[in-house]
C-alpha cells in the first residue's frame, strides 16, 4: 500500500511537469503565430504555470461543479455517514473525507481531490436508493481505497489537465478559422523549431492525454477493488454493487468525457440497450466488470 502511493506521488509529479511543458509549447505557438513576439514565451510559461497550479488545488471543485454535486447532510444520507464512519476505522485515513451527492437516478460514485487531506467521496441518489447496506459499503471502501492510494490525486489532475489541453486545442482550431494565424518572415530557427514543436503537441496532446487518462483509470480500478475488500472482508457486498450497476439501464445526466474515468463504473450506457457486454478496448475508461468480478472471486478463496 505504502509503495502504491509513493509511486503515484511520483507520477503525478511527473505528469504535472509533462502538462507544464506541453501547455507551454501549445500557448508559445498560438502567441507567435499571432505575432505576440518576444512575449509569447512569457505568456506561455505564466498560462502553463497558473493553470497547473489551478489544476492542483482547485480540481475538487471543478469536479463537483462539472458533475452538479451537492454536500451531502446527515438528516438526508444518515445510511452514508454511517458507512463512512465504521470504515474510517478499518481504512486508516488521517481526515474524513466529505461526503457529496448528485441527483441522478443511475448507481455510481467516485473520490476526488488532491490528497486524503483535502478529499470527497461522491455518490448518486440511485446509488443510495437502489443498493442495500453491504454493497454501498463496498462501493465507499472502494472510493476510500482510490483516496488512501492516492489515486484521486492523479485521476483528477489528469481529468482537469487534459480538459485545459482540449481546449486549448479548440482555441487553436477556432483561431485557424478566423484566419488570423501566419508566420513571420523574421522567425529565427530556435523559434522555427518551438513552433513546430508547439504545433505537434497542439494536435497529438488531446489523443495522448485522453489515452494515458483511461489507462490510469483502467490500472488502479483492480488495486481499488482489492483493496475495498481489505478494509470490508466482504467481497460479496461489492460484486454484488458491480453487478447492479452494471445492469442498470439509466443514464448518468452530468456524465461528461473529462470526468468518466473517475467513476467506479463508466457512466456512458452505450451497450445497455442491446444487451452486450462491454469488453476492455484501448478506449475503455475501466476493466470490464465481468474482470473485475472475476478478481474479487478469486480472493475468496
Amino acid at each position: 500500500m505504502f509503495e502504491t502511493s509513493k509511486k503515484n506521488k511520483f507520477e503525478s509529479g511527473i505528469i504535472v511537469g509533462i502538462f507544464i511543458l506541453v501547455i507551454t509549447l501549445i500557448v508559445y505557438y498560438i502567441c507567435h503565430a499571432l505575432r505576440l513576439g518576444t512575449m509569447s514565451i512569457v505568456i506561455a510559461l505564466i498560462f502553463s504555470i497558473g493553470s497547473a497550479w489551478a489544476s492542483y488545488y482547485y480540481s475538487d471543485k471543478i469536479v463537483l461543479s462539472l458533475n452538479k454535486a451537492r454536500p451531502a447532510t446527515k438528516e438526508e444520507d444518515q445510511k452514508l455517514v454511517n458507512i463512512l464512519d465504521a470504515l474510517m476505522i478499518t481504512a486508516g485515513l488521517p481526515n474524513k473525507p466529505r461526503l457529496y451527492v448528485v441527483d441522478d437516478a443511475q448507481p455510481n460514485a467516485f473520490a476526488t481531490g488532491r490528497n486524503p487531506q483535502n478529499a470527497v467521496i461522491c455518490v448518486t441518489t440511485g446509488l443510495l436508493e437502489k443498493l442495500d447496506y453491504y454493497e454501498l459499503e463496498g462501493v465507499i471502501a472502494h472510493e476510500m481505497s482510490h483516496i488512501k492510494n492516492y489515486d484521486i490525486r492523479l485521476s483528477c489532475v489528469v481529468s482537469v489537465m487534459v480538459g485545459f489541453i482540449v481546449m486549448l486545442s479548440d482555441l487553436f482550431t477556432r483561431a485557424l478559422f478566423w484566419g488570423g494565424i501566419k508566420d513571420s518572415d523574421s522567425d529565427s530557427k530556435a523559434n522555427g523549431i518551438l513552433m513546430l514543436v508547439g504545433l505537434i503537441f497542439l494536435i497529438l496532446s488531446p489523443i495522448f492525454g485522453s489515452l494515458m487518462q483511461l489507462a490510469l483509470s483502467r490500472k488502479r480500478e483492480f488495486l481499488a477493488d482489492s483493496t475495498a475488500v481489505e478494509f470490508t472482508r466482504n467481497p460479496d457486498g461489492l460484486i454484488s454493487a458491480l453487478e447492479k450497476l452494471e445492469n442498470d439501464p439509466n443514464q448518468l445526466e452530468t456524465a461528461n468525457n473529462a470526468t468518466a474515468n473517475m467513476y467506479i463504473m463508466n457512466p456512458f450506457k452505450k451497450n445497455a440497450k442491446n444487451g452486450k457486454k462491454r469488453s476492455t478496448n484501448i478506449w475503455s475508461t475501466h476493466p470490464s466488470t465481468a474482470d473485475r468480478i472475476e478478481a474479487l472471486r478469486n480472493l475468496k478463496y
